[in-house]
């Protein structure tokens, strides 16, 4: 779990060249907040990714549920921080100015908590139907969850729309699982 390095990356210099080039005015305030937030734990983590990263054994067993705030905010590395950053941009961006900025930071905070109780169940269930207590040790941090539920949510208001995955035009109901191979290529693990 403990892959990231400290400091400016290459994946952190490009996200905030993507970031300058929407401009800082472009992007709606929780969007950016959220930018902001998850660049700041990233620069300076809270704790190493072991003591935040979220799995059954840790939150459930050891009552550490601190972790279901914590584990959303930390990345693995330069990289998962661009690729779920880059996501959250243009998400925020789209969804922010259709909902408003005050329902748009609520539901931020809602599906920040939801995806780890659903991450945390998912692995429950793995452990029950495939008789493998090992999946209750699976620990995992980052903003992917919350951006699956967001895409969700910008299909419902947006339907019929064609997102570009890698400058392939794909139809925004398939995007989102587009995206999660594309990036399980170019950023395993």
């Amino acid at each position: 779990m403990e892959r990231r390095q400290r400091g400016v990356s290459a994946g952190l210099l490009l996200l905030l060249y993507q970031i300058s080039q929407v401009g800082l005015q472009n992007i709606p305030s929780v969007t950016l907040g959220v930018l902001v937030l998850n660049i700041f734990f990233f620069l300076n983590p809270l704790r190493p990714l072991s003591e935040v990263c979220l799995s059954v054994n840790e939150a459930v067993h050891r009552k550490n549920w601190q972790r279901l705030l914590l584990a959303p905010f930390h990345h693995a590395d330069d990289w998962h921080l661009y690729y779920n950053m880059i996501s959250m941009l243009w998400k925020g961006i789209m969804l922010e100015r259709k909902l408003k900025s005050i329902w748009f930071a609520y539901i931020i905070a809602v599906f920040s908590l939801l995806t780890g109780v659903v991450y945390m169940v998912l692995e429950l269930l793995l452990v029950i139907i495939l008789d493998d207590p090992s999946y209750e040790m699976n620990c995992g941090v980052g903003f992917s969850g919350v951006l699956f539920a967001l895409k969700v949510l910008n299909n419902y208001y947006n339907p019929g729309r064609v997102s570009s995955v890698l400058g392939l035009p794909i139809s925004s109901k398939y995007a989102c699982w587009v995206e999660l191979v594309a990036i399980h290529l170019i950023s395993p693990g």
